[in-house]
């Protein structure tokens, strides 16, 4: 079959419904979502704009962060503003190409920010573990390389689906009923057999969350014992205390994942609505609160945002 033959099986547009069955509150939920997203935006920026300027913060851990900041604001508005646009102008369109790059942006970027809170870990287990071979070990290349390598992984996985989604014919409307491409939403409409696309998507999702998952609780484990070592139980407190904030971290993450996943196993029959709000929640809350978790536990980046308001007062 030619391509021009392929191409024309594409509709031209998706229908975002935004969240089915809760289309009368669509302008109240957009309150929260709309303040998630401001604060997103506002604490990461800050987070970038603090680390690029202060020449004291540019030390491995802080690189990490403000990858972490910089996936976290890509990842929000690849969704948000589109969410918003639904609930507040009923703005449901979404060409068939820009629905496949939203999908393409939205999976790739939290695989990015997977693969960095494993190199966050990484960081952690260093300073705490092998505190003198620090500055050694993560010099400015290798945090280069784990970056690119990064990005690498997210692309080289996430670059099959669009064009497994292209070769459908789409036989079941054009309606998702959902707030954004989100992969399965749109495979649901498909004709044809997907079984393959259905398989791929629960392995790379299995693969990035239980791998990364993994080493990054191995990591835990060795700062742990490391911990749990020293002589002075101050010297436990605070070496323990600058792994708090990554910790904080991982939870806003995987803890949304999880219950997501598990919401999907064992409450199969609970209402569209509740499934979404969950996967809203996975997308809004991490790139909300992990500005606010490292302003509030670090103590370096706490005093930059504080002389900050201070000069402006001044």
């Amino acid at each position: 079959m030619s391509a021009s033959n392929i191409s024309s099986t594409h509709p031209a547009l998706f229908m975002l419904m935004g969240i089915p069955g809760l289309e009368h509150l669509h302008n109240w939920i957009s309150i929260p979502f709309c303040s998630a997203y401001t604060l997103a935006l506002l604490g990461n920026c800050t987070l970038l704009f603090i680390i690029q300027a202060d020449a004291a913060l540019h030390e491995p851990m802080y690189f990490f962060l403000a990858m972490l900041a910089a996936i976290d604001l890509v990842l929000s508005s690849t969704t948000l503003p589109k969410m918003l646009a639904i609930f507040w102008f009923r703005d449901r369109e979404i060409s068939f190409y820009g629905c496949l790059v939203q999908m393409f942006f939205l999976h790739s970027f939290s695989i990015m920010e997977s693969a960095v809170l494993l190199a966050m870990a990484f960081d952690r287990y260093v300073a705490i573990c092998k505190p003198l071979h620090y500055t050694t070990v993560l010099t400015r290349p290798l945090i280069t390389k784990i970056g690119m390598a990064a990005v690498a992984r997210a692309v080289t996985l996430m670059t099959p689906l669009p064009f497994l989604l292209r070769r459908f014919h789409y036989c079941r409307g054009t309606m998702i009923a959902h707030c954004y491409c989100e992969h399965m939403a749109v495979v649901r409409l498909a004709c044809g057999d997907t079984r393959f696309n259905n398989i791929y998507g629960i392995a790379v999702a299995m693969f990035i969350v239980v791998l990364d998952l993994l080493f990054v609780i191995l990591s835990y484990i060795f700062i742990l014992r490391a911990v749990l070592q020293l002589a002075s139980q101050e010297a436990r407190y605070k070496a323990f205390g600058t792994c708090l904030s990554h910790i904080g971290a991982i939870l806003a993450f995987y803890t949304p994942v999880v219950i997501s996943s598990v919401m999907h196993r064992v409450a199969r029959q609970a209402a569209p609505h509740v499934h979404i709000l969950f996967a809203n929640f996975y997308l809004l809350f991490p790139p909300m609160i992990n500005p606010i978790i490292y302003g509030v536990k670090t103590k370096q980046i706490r005093e930059r945002v504080l002389g900050l308001f201070q000069r402006k007062d001044a």
